[in-house]
């Protein structure tokens, strides 16, 4: 006998149907799975064929040949457990499958029991997409699956009680909806005493989601002020909250919360990440660092730390806006548009740029120290500041400072200026336009051509960082209400490149 149950894979970060084909045959007893299966899906015989004699079902002493079709797409991971089980029992004679209006996934553990499997979300958007709208999967995966509309999500948490439902004897135990919404992260602005200049730098930052450098001595607050930026960052869009939660769905991080992500992500990995862990790969692809940073903020801490070969891959995504991982068998394609912000100290022992304790450095030290970030990467930052020791005046001053709610404000009024203005270009903050965009919307009065040209010789820059200064200079200009970029906007952007920071490592 012949039964086709719908199933579910993700590659990369995406959703693909499999139809899974099951055939029955007199013949000696085997179990065949052919389709480009991976180890996982080729395991799941043995777990099939446990979950159903556990479950109290007959499994047939037969010839089992399954088929997941499209043959030619790669199979990955334990979720398509049911749909072999519940196509089994379908061939076999036990389950009626002729009026089944849906898709069916979850991996099964020996005694039936259904387990979470991750990508749940885009395995559910992309039933959706087809036209299915229905779909029955593990009831700890419910809460995730009902975040995607238009979809009746069906929770069970074994195979016995999967065939009951399928079977109309019995009803699907209602989900419970998750929260939408997270509380903000990050410590507030107003408990960051002094380094006005770097909080207004971070205002920038963003208004315009332009890449941040903060370089000082170590304690100078650098960490502090990273861990205050989310606060002022505004809440995502629906299309942004849904595609950020569908990457953490893909990596596995949804299986306890199953909140809907609405503010912007902030990911600090350690300096001893890889290539593969920052920017997605291994020998199963899955989203890197730089991709769980999406529509949000990556933080590098001690950037000279890190491996030279592994910075150098942030090159694409800083670029591009996203990530090319390429095997044998298929090419993935991660989403990573974030802010980028780093932090270093100016020497290995930190103290290069204070005046108040001594250098303990070499020369050679310090030049190996710095040379550790390359010029094309640094050339990719738009804004670099220096972080200066707090004096001991600052740390007790009892003086009322911005917090981050006024600054957001600010922020949000900048953003919603630049989303009117970009409404036709498929783009949301200036930090994502392109050269056609910087002539269409970054035009210069004479007094700013005459001092962007002095400052294009005598800072050597490179075509990329022109482009980047009008970027900020057209940010800050929207922070000031301004429908025309003056020479104060330039001046500050100018500033920012021109920092002690950019000349040393230049």
């Amino acid at each position: 006998m012949l039964a086709s149950v719908t199933g579910c894979t993700v590659m990369g970060i995406e959703g693909r149907m499999v139809e899974v084909e099951v055939y029955l045959s007199a013949q000696l007893p085997s179990f065949d799975i052919v389709g480009l299966p991976d180890a996982a899906v080729r395991e799941a015989r043995d777990r099939v064929r446990a979950a159903i004699k556990n479950s109290g079902y007959k499994f047939p002493q037969q010839r089992i040949v399954v088929n997941l079709a499209p043959a030619d797409l790669k199979k990955e991971g334990p979720q398509l457990d049911l749909t072999l089980a519940v196509g089994i029992l379908a061939a076999s004679g036990q389950l009626d499958l002729t009026n089944l209006p849906m898709a069916v996934f979850g991996e099964l553990a020996l005694d039936g029991s259904l387990r979470p499997v991750r990508g749940v979300l885009p395995m559910v958007m992309a039933a959706r997409d087809t036209g299915v709208n229905k779909v029955l999967l593990p009831f700890s995966c419910a809460a995730e699956g009902s975040l995607v509309n238009g979809v009746d999500i069906l929770g069970s948490s074994s195979l016995a009680e999967a065939i009951a439902i399928l079977s109309g004897k019995s009803k699907a135990p209602a989900v419970v909806m998750p929260p939408r919404s997270l509380p903000p992260a990050g410590a507030d602005f107003s408990r960051v005493k002094g380094q006005e200049g770097a909080k207004r730098a971070l205002e920038v930052a963003a208004a315009g989601n332009h890449s941040v450098m903060m370089s000082g001595p170590p304690g100078s607050g650098k960490t502090m002020l990273a861990r205050c930026l989310p606060t002022i960052l505004p809440f995502l869009s629906d299309e942004e909250s849904l595609e950020t939660t569908k990457i953490y769905s893909a990596a596995g991080l949804l299986r306890e919360t199953a909140t809907l992500i609405t503010r912007p992500p902030f990911r600090s990995p350690h300096h001893t990440i890889s290539s593969a862990a920052l920017c997605g790969g291994g020998s199963m692809p899955r989203p890197g660092e730089v991709s769980l940073a999406h529509n949000g903020v990556l933080f590098l801490d001690e950037l000279p730390e890190f491996r030279r070969e592994t910075l150098e891959v942030l090159r694409q995504p800083l670029e591009e806006g996203f990530v090319t991982v390429t095997r044998v068998q298929a090419a993935y394609t991660y989403p990573a548009r974030f802010l980028f912000l780093a932090s270093m100290n100016p020497c290995p022992c930190g103290m290069f740029s204070d005046t108040s304790v001594e250098c303990v450095c070499s020369e050679g030290q310090v030049r190996r120290y710095r040379h550790k970030i390359s010029g094309p990467l640094l050339d990719r930052i738009d804004v670099c500041i220096e972080v200066a020791r707090l004096r001991y005046e600052d740390l007790t001053s009892r003086k009322e400072v911005k917090s981050s709610k006024e600054m957001a404000l600010r922020v949000e009024i900048a953003r919603e200026r630049q989303r009117r203005r970009f409404i036709k270009d498929n783009i949301s903050c200036n930090a994502q336009m392109n050269t056609h965009h910087v002539q269409l919307y970054c035009e210069l009065d004479t007094a700013g051509r005459d001092l962007l040209r002095q400052a294009f010789s005598r800072l050597h820059l490179s075509a990329r960082a022109y482009d980047r200064i009008l970027k900020v200079a057209r940010t800050i200009a929207d922070l000031d209400e301004e429908q025309k970029i003056h020479a104060k906007h330039l001046a500050e952007a100018i500033g920012y490149r021109q920092s002690e920071s950019f000349s040393r490592l230049a």
